[in-house]
């Protein structure tokens, strides 16, 4: 019988446990690595060759299995047929106004890409001035940024094929709608900072790979470099502002002052926050002077330094030095001296999230109990009023200038899709801006924040968000989500298409939905995202394992009925936990996740993740790495809890091979009736600029998933 035949007979049998799946065929391999004289096998170590004949087939089986068993969960058919209603409505992304023009994107619903408008003035109609929708049949093709000179003439933007992180650059002239001869590729994790002449800009690229041989997706990252592009030159012209052949591993990000006196470089060497910075004085905004060397304001690799604005010589720094909770800080480059320096807004009880300058005031965004505040102070440091928001949520975004008064911001929560409000900072006020027409109303949701101690006593906070109907006096089916790592905070936000509509889908049936802030992201700041890095990542876990806890202790839910979630970093949560606690979770879905914590540092960008999680080249970091490595502790004959792992053919980021090597881990180890299945998304990345269509199915299949296994139609 072929497989494909035995795949339509478990479908056809109805729905069944993991007894009665046959799972792909996959040899377990005779590699043992040591680490420090301990031996290590990795039996599944010809998964990460994604390339391979051998790969591709067990790919093929493995979803040949799973997509036909969630296509036949009996609330799959609905879930899908009212994603396509709950996603069919216009929203924007936060406006910029350049040369006395507003220009933004717009989906008008069901878009796969939302397209670039200008718009002249709110009361003339907006004219298109680029639809990515038009560059592929299937909508894999995305704009993943977009950047308009100063003079308002042209826009330089990003685009990636298929998920990739690669990205070219293109340069449009608005006006005409046409492209230019500009053409640039070798980028990735690159920014794009015009000269106020609007005659180029600064971007970093990595190298061309030696004549013939073609570049692959998941090409090692190694020895960027920062270039200024003029306009209609070629890219092998481009003029070579900074490089570091002594540290191949660092990256380069450059940001033009808003005044175009400066050019600041910021310089890291991995995911960490940190970073060193150096500038040049580019003279005339509109003569910039692009020679000569670069001047050296901080040295080392030890705080954040980040410029928000300047006045004149005087630049003013946003920075974790001497202020783990940041502080803006007023350095004359006249008199660059640390000694020099002088505190502007000292750092409070809350953390500093970002600020910027804005109507020459500092608009500073905050963060408190992992929701935002939208601070003001004057340049001198003295506070004002803070800018209101409408509830208990989260900043998605900002456009700001620092001459200017008008501020733009996109203000969202969990039941509030993205919705931009424009600010006058004159007098304090602001106003809903662009209108959404929802199908589905915000008000009938609620959130409640909660606090509970971990396994250390560390007091710990989530967020709980129900339909108001729904009643927490009796437990319910809930989700729980988490991240916990890379200084990143989960605050009140809808603005994540495939975090958002799962959780609303999720809600609308009845479902509660739970955001737990584990230690390792950026909630409270430098000594909370430290507590959850390196040596002390179980604390992440615990957090994770003490909200369940927590959750059916209350009654919220129980253990039959909760699910879990997490994405990439996220992804790695979820495999540890339900390594370590398979008997507290009914289902579980880990999305893109790093599940080989011994080998993710030799793939991709995977190096840089060594601030947050160590290495295991370090006689240590192999100790504690191997301790909760999700593929390496997969145990045998374990009741694991129904588990859907997803990835995707072009994760560049994460690549595929950490989850296939888990997903056959799990498979093979399953000693329960419990599926254990592997999506592998085709045509598809990490995540960022992931059709709508895509992004649809693969929403259906979570929330289809999650239902039956939380309640299912027998209980």
């Amino acid at each position: 019988m072929t497989f494909r035949w035995a795949v339509l007979l478990v479908v056809a049998a109805g729905l069944m446990g993991a007894a009665s799946l046959k799972y792909a065929d996959a040899p377990r391999g005779n590699v043992v690595d040591d680490y420090f004289g301990t031996k290590v096998p990795d039996p599944y170590r010809w998964l990460e060759d994604v390339d391979s004949r051998q790969t591709a087939a067990w790919v093929e089986a493995e979803n040949m299995l799973s997509l036909p068993f969630l296509a036949t969960l009996p609330a799959r058919a609905a879930v899908r047929k009212r994603l396509e209603e709950l996603w069919n409505y216009e929203r924007y992304g936060v406006p910029e106004r350049v040369a006395d023009r507003l220009f933004y994107t717009r989906n008008d619903g069901l878009q796969n890409q939302s397209v670039l408008f200008v718009q002249s003035d709110i009361t003339k109609p907006a004219r298109v001035v680029l639809d990515p929708n038009q560059l592929s049949r299937d909508g894999t093709v995305a704009m993943t940024q977009w950047h308009v000179s100063p003079d308002g003439k042209y826009v330089a933007y990003g685009l990636a094929e298929a998920g990739s992180d690669w990205n070219r650059f293109r340069v449009r002239e608005v006006e005409s709608g046409e492209d230019t001869t500009d053409d640039l590729s070798r980028i990735k994790f690159s920014g794009i900072s015009w000269t106020k002449d609007s005659a180029g800009f600064f971007y970093s690229r990595f190298p061309h790979p030696p004549k013939d041989t073609a570049p692959g997706v998941f090409d090692e990252l190694a020895n960027s470099k920062l270039y200024y592009h003029r306009l209609g030159t070629a890219q092998a012209d481009d003029m070579l502002v900074y490089e570091r052949p002594d540290q191949p591993k660092w990256s380069f990000d450059s940001e033009v002052s808003d005044d175009g006196l400066f050019l600041f470089i910021k310089i890291s060497g991995s995911t960490s926050s940190d970073n060193a910075l150096y500038y040049k004085y580019l003279a005339n905004p509109q003569k910039p002077k692009l020679d000569g060397l670069a001047s050296v304001l901080v040295e080392r690799i030890e705080s954040q330094y980040e410029p928000i604005g300047n006045e004149g010589s005087v630049v003013y720094l946003l920075t974790t030095s001497g202020a783990p909770r940041k502080r803006i800080l007023a350095v004359d480059l006249r008199s660059p001296a640390r000694q020099h320096w002088v505190p502007v807004v000292a750092q409070g009880e809350d953390v500093i999230e970002d600020a910027w300058m804005a109507g020459r005031q500092f608009v500073v965004l905050s963060m408190h109990d992992a929701s935002h505040r939208l601070r003001r102070y004057s340049l001198n440091g003295s506070s004002r009023p803070d800018l209101a928001m409408p509830g208990l949520g989260s900043v998605a975004g900002v456009s700001a200038n620092a001459k200017s008064s008008e501020l733009f911001y996109s203000y969202t929560d969990f039941a509030q899709p993205p919705q931009n409000q424009r600010c006058d900072l004159a007098q304090g006020r602001c106003e809903v801006f662009q209108p959404l027409t929802l199908p589905f109303k915000p008000g009938d949701y609620v959130t409640e924040q909660r606090f509970f101690r971990s396994k250390d006593g560390t007091r710990v906070p989530m967020f709980i968000t129900r339909l108001k109907s729904v009643s927490l006096d009796t437990p319910r089916p809930t989700l729980l989500h988490g991240y916990g790592g890379f200084d990143y905070a989960l605050v009140p936000s809808f603005a994540r298409p495939e975090l958002a509509m799962p959780a609303l889908a999720w809600m609308e049936r009845g479902g509660v939905y739970v955001v737990a802030n584990l230690r390792g992201g950026g909630e409270y700041g430098a000594a909370w995202h430290e507590a959850g890095t390196k040596e002390r990542k179980q604390n992440t876990f615990d957090d994770f394992i003490t909200a369940a806890e927590f959750l059916i202790a209350k009654k919220v839910t129980t253990s039959a009925q909760l699910a879990i979630h997490g994405r990439s970093n996220g992804g790695l949560l979820v495999g540890a936990v339900v390594n370590q606690r398979p008997d507290l979770f009914a289902a579980a879905v880990a999305d893109v996740g790093v599940m080989d914590m011994l080998r993710f540092h030799k793939f991709t960008i995977g190096w840089a993740w060594t601030a947050d999680y160590g290495s295991s080249e370090d006689a240590a970091g192999f100790k504690y790495l191997l301790a909760y490595s999700p593929y390496h502790n997969v145990r045998t004959g374990t009741r694991y809890p129904a588990m859907l792992i997803t990835t995707a053919d072009h994760d560049d980021r994460v690549v595929p091979g950490h989850s296939f090597k888990y997903a056959a881990a799990m498979q093979a180890a399953q000693g329960g009736d419990n599926p254990i299945l592997l999506r592998v998304d085709v045509k598809s990345g990490h995540g960022p600029g992931k059709p709508t269509a895509k992004l649809m199915e693969e929403v259906a299949d979570r929330v289809a998933f999650i239902t039956y296994f939380t309640s299912p139609p027998d209980k």
